[in-house]
Order: structure tokens, then sequence, then C-alpha cells
């Protein structure tokens, strides 16, 4: 790497005095600091001096393909911006939640750099130029050299500023929420959500709106278009930025302000909720609060919220420490991969309340003393109790929806409370339209998944708080020494009015992606052949089909969603292929059924479900089609 010699100008800048050709030296470039009120001058008096950062490019920087040199295509205010030739890149299709692929994939040459600069080859040029985009990202292995690159895309096509958390950390929910309170034209989220980090692991990129939300699928198409026919990248001549420090960055005309990843969310969360209320739950000798962050972006949330705010102890916080690779962890907060949590909730004299959320916290685990709430039966009881118990319903919610995977427990409470229902495919972008459209407040996915319109994304501290929120306000008259309203109180409490939807998933990761077609293809084959009334063991067949979903907002259709076999009784098994991981497939099969009866409340899941279970096994023909002989994961 050639090398630069520098000289202090009266401008406030720091310039190279000589330095080697670009197609040697890409990156190093003028650069001005400022902090976020005021700008710092090198020869000023000031005892505080600015951070004058001169990195050189990280060694995975953006090549030209073959023997094409880079060219110099337009100078805007004291940066260059480089033209760098590049080719198209397989297997650059965009999934229901971005992009994801393991590391070493994204380590590719200019692989991460061809896919971000097709989605500004794919966003008018008002959606972005010398506006304001967000970036963040969970934490993981490689963001840091992301960032970077990022950054310097941004800058090339002519955005005006880049708003990134302190260290390139900033959780998926908080990146919505900066968005939509900073006006920002959009925003990058760099994560593979609850997958694995590390080298030899996952990474992920993906891209939401002005509003917050999640690209929908005319941008994301056009991006997949884009990386076909890709052929040059626009790349801006500057420096790495130094991520660590709070403060701004100026390169000419474009800027990068680093920021604390947690102010804007925080706030809005004390505007949603009663944190006086939750906090003199927190606050009580007799209440015990657990929270795993599971080494994962929530970790920098979890102090300054539960402990900071809220009043709870400090070793309530359980992994709080954001790690590259999660401390070799799985950041999926599920019975499975959060063992520890569910060790300590199920073990003797246990907690009253446990929560975990996920690697880029939109997802939540709610666990009470000795008791799990799956995810349909939560974002259940939180539209049942939102009016009386979290301050931002005192309204009540203008409406309801769920995916189409998961259980009909919310039907029923939108069915009792007369609110509007929706069931839409899985990917939170189906909701946003509706919020959007104000025909929607609180949702949720089985997937772990639960929100409401205060932001564009599913949001696991939001759903941990307002479950704080309603069993604070089901104790708020409890004294000292008078036995509390639990977890389990208040779920059995919901069952005994709405009834009990018993439902579980199977999901078996990684499987032969070959194998997993073909047992769908099978299933879709035996639902066209089906009808009304045909028997399948005890169940009778009310409808079977492959779940399309037209927006009503909108008119979009969307396809080929799932393989649905409803059963007369209202039972129901789901064949869905995920699109979250990386490699492979992944096969998920969700089983449910409605039981009215009180005296069945208290039945195990499984053995409930077990025929449905044993169904669904022998239709679908899985261990034929796949090799699997039981599944990875059981929620």
């Amino acid at each position: 790497m050639a090398s630069c010699s520098y000289s202090l100008k009266p401008n406030n800048m720091l310039l190279p005095s000589f330095c080697s050709s670009f197609k040697s030296r890409p990156f190093l470039s003028d650069a001005i600091f400022s902090s976020s009120s005021s700008s710092f001058s090198l020869l000023s008096c000031s005892p505080r001096l600015p951070l004058i950062r001169t990195s050189h490019a990280h060694s995975l920087s953006i090549k030209a393909s073959s023997s094409s040199s880079s060219t110099a295509i337009a100078e805007p205010e004291g940066i260059k911006i480089y033209s760098v030739p590049t080719k198209p890149i397989e297997g650059q299709k965009t999934g229901t939640s971005g992009l994801r692929k393991k590391v070493k994939v994204f380590k590719q040459e200019n692989y991460l750099a061809n896919w971000i600069q097709a989605l500004f080859n794919s966003l008018p040029p008002e959606d972005y130029k010398n506006g304001l985009l967000v970036l963040g990202g969970d934490g993981r292995y490689f963001n840091k050299e992301a960032a970077q690159i990022i950054i310097k895309i941004a800058a090339g096509n002519g955005v005006g500023k880049i708003m990134v958390g302190r260290d390139g950390i900033m959780s998926t929910p908080a990146v919505s929420a900066v968005i939509r309170k900073q006006k920002a034209n959009g925003g990058f989220i760099m994560s593979a959500s609850h997958n694995p980090g590390g080298p030899e692991y996952d990474w992920g990129i993906k891209f939401n709106y002005s509003s917050g939300q999640p690209a929908p699928e005319s941008i994301t198409d056009k991006i997949y278009g884009n990386t076909l026919s890709i052929s040059e990248i626009k790349m801006a001549d500057i420096p790495d930025v130094d991520l660590s420090s709070l403060g701004v960055t100026n390169f000419g005309n474009f800027s990068v302000e680093v920021v604390d990843p947690v102010s804007d969310y925080l706030e809005l969360m004390e505007n949603v909720f009663d944190f006086p209320l939750i906090r003199s739950l927190l606050s009580r000798s007799d209440f015990r609060f657990v929270f795993d962050a599971m080494h994962a972006v929530t970790g920098a949330y979890a102090k300054p919220i539960f402990v900071e705010k809220l009043g709870a102890k400090p070793d309530s916080i359980l992994n709080g420490v954001p790690l590259e690779d999660f401390g070799h962890g799985h950041p999926d907060p599920n019975l499975t991969y959060a063992r520890d949590l569910v060790a300590i909730m199920y073990g003797e004299n246990g907690p009253d309340f446990g929560a975990a959320s996920d690697g880029d916290g939109d997802r939540n685990m709610i666990l009470g003393k000795g008791f799990f709430v799956t995810p349909s039966d939560s974002v259940a009881v939180i539209a049942a109790n939102a009016q009386e118990a979290i301050p931002y319903f005192k309204s009540g919610p203008k409406g309801l929806a769920r995916s189409m995977p998961t259980s009909g427990a919310l039907d029923r409470v939108a069915e009792k409370l007369k609110l509007p229902f929706f069931e839409v495919p899985t990917g939170w972008k189906f909701f946003g339209n509706l919020m959007d459209a104000g025909k929607l407040s609180v949702c949720g996915e089985e997937s772990f998944g639960t929100g409401s319109d205060h932001i564009r994304e599913k949001d696991g501290i939001w759903a941990v708080l307002a479950w704080l929120s309603i069993v604070a306000h089901r104790n708020k008259d409890k004294k000292p020494g008078e036995k509390l309203i639990s977890v389990s109180d208040v779920v059995k409490a919901h069952w005994t009015t709405y009834g009990r939807n018993f439902f579980s998933r199977y999901d078996y990761e990684e499987c032969e992606s070959e194998g997993a077609n073909k047992m769908i293809g099978y299933l879709r084959d035996l639902v066209s052949k089906s009808k009304a009334g045909d028997k399948y063991g005890n169940y009778v067949l009310q409808f079977a089909d492959d779940f399309a979903y037209t927006d009503p907002v909108d008119g979009s259709v969307a396809s080929k969603q799932g393989v649905r076999f409803v059963f007369i009784d209202g039972s129901r098994i789901i064949f869905r292929l995920s699109g979250t991981g990386s490699a492979g497939a992944t096969v998920r099969i969700y089983i449910e059924q409605f039981e009215p009866y009180v005296s069945k409340h208290e039945m195990d899941a499984q053995s409930a479900l077990k025929p449905l279970i044993d169904l669904a096994l022998s239709v679908s023909k899985l261990r034929d089609f796949t090799g699997r002989e039981k599944p990875t994961v059981i929620t």
C-alpha cells in the first residue's frame, strides 16, 4: 500500500501532500471533523482537539473487475467519486428479511458492494440524493468492515448524510424508530437476525424505507434484477470513519454522524409506556425479573432501559455484552437456543418474569415462573389488554393482524373487541402498508415477533415492556405480602375468556433444498386434488390451499405463501419453506387445534396436538423427502 504525507491547512482540513494513484490507494481523501453542535479548527487554542481519522481502507475493499481500471466521474465539493467496474454475481436474490449468506460469501470480491450499488440503482434519485440514511447493525462479525463499504458507496451515489450507531450498533427496531424520528430517507440494517454470527456463520443486509418499514417486494425485485446487470460501483474516495466516537465527520458535502444507538429509541418507549407503572413492579421486593440479551444487540439497550430507567437490579441482565459471535451462541429466543434462561425460569425458586431477545433485537420470548408464553398467545394477550395497560393505546387499537401460520388466538380477540382483522403472509413488511393506512395497531408472528404501529418493525424490547405493563397493571393495587398475579395467571385468564389455541411449530433446519422443494411440490399437487369433506384420519377437511394474499391497501398480490390444510373443527396444518436461513432450506410445520373447554386447557401442548402432528408427518412424507427423523427445534 502506498504511503502518504500530510500537511495542516488553515481551512481546517487534513490534506495529503503526496499520494500515489487511486488504483493503489483508493480511499484516502480530505476530511473535516466537527462535533454534533460545532466545528473544531485544528489551529484553534481549544483544549479539546478533534479526532482525525486517516486510516487506510480494509483489504476487502472494492476492486475493479478483470483488467478494467477505476475512473473518476465526479468531484463534488472536496471528494472524488470513482466508477469501479464490476460484474454480476449470482445468488443475490433478497428473501423476506433481506440478503443473507455466509460471511465468506459476503467477503468475496465486490459481493456486498454489488448489492448496495444495485439498491441505489433501484431507487428513484429523489429517495436518497442529498438525503439522510441511517445505518445500524446487531454487532455481529463483519459489520465493522461492511459499514465502511456502505458509507463509501452511499457517498459515491450522492447521499448527503449517514447517521450510524456507535460502533455500527443499532437494533432493527431502533433503526426503524430513528428513521421515523429523524425523517430519514431510509436505512441499512446489517444483521442476519437470529442466525449465528462469526467468521464461519451468517451475515445479512436489508434496506428499510422512509416509514421505517422493510423495502417492499417491488423494490427488492428491482434490486435482484439490477444485480444481474450491474457493471459499475460508484465509490467515494474517502477514508474509513471512526465509528467508536460520537460526533460528525465531514467530507465535503457528505457527512457521517455517529450517534448513541439508544437515545431516540428510549425516548419513544417512554412515550408509549407508563414507565413509572413498570418501575413500581420491577422495584418490588417480591417480584424478580431477568432478561437474557443473548450477547446480541439488546445488550446495548437492556441496562439503560431496564436497570437505569426502570429500576431492575443490574444482575437481572444476562449475557448483556454484545459480541461478534454472540458468545458462540445461537441468538434465537426460543426454548431450544435460550435453554439457559429456560432452565432458570423452570428451576426451583425461579424468577417471576423472564424474557429474551434475538440477534438484532426484533424478536422476543416471554416466560413466567415455570411457564412459557407462546408467541401466538403473547400477541393475543397484549392486544386484549393494550387499551387498559398501555397509554399509547388509550383510545383502543385500530386493528389487529397476524401472519398466516400464527395461531387464531388473535382472531378471537379481534372478534370480541369488534376490531378489523387481517391475515397476512410471513414477513413484517406486509404489516407496514396496513399501519401506514391507519388500519392496524397490534400485530405478531408465531416466529417470536410482536409489535405495533409505533415503528414499522417487530420489536423485542417493546414486547417485554408490553408484558411488564400488563403484569404491573394487574398488580398495581397489591400491597406487600399479597399474592401477585403472575404471567401464567394472566394467560390462563385469557384462555378462560377466549379459549385456548394449542399451537406448535416443528423446524427442520438446513435440509437439502432439492428434497425440501420436492416435498412442497408434492403437497401443492395434493392440495390441487383435494376437496371439502375429504377424510384425513379423524379429521374432516374444510379446505386446502396454497395461501395467497391481496394487499387491501395497494392491491399487490403475494402467492405461494404456505400450504394449508384446514379442518372443520378449526384445526390447521401448515407447511412452509423459510427464507431466513443462509444455507439449505428450513422446513417448517405448524400445527394448531382450538380447545374451548377450560377443563382441557392445562394439557401439555405436544400431547394435545400429537394426533395432528402424526397426521402432518404422514401427509407430507417428510421423512421420505428430507431424510429427517426429528426436528431441529420444537416451539
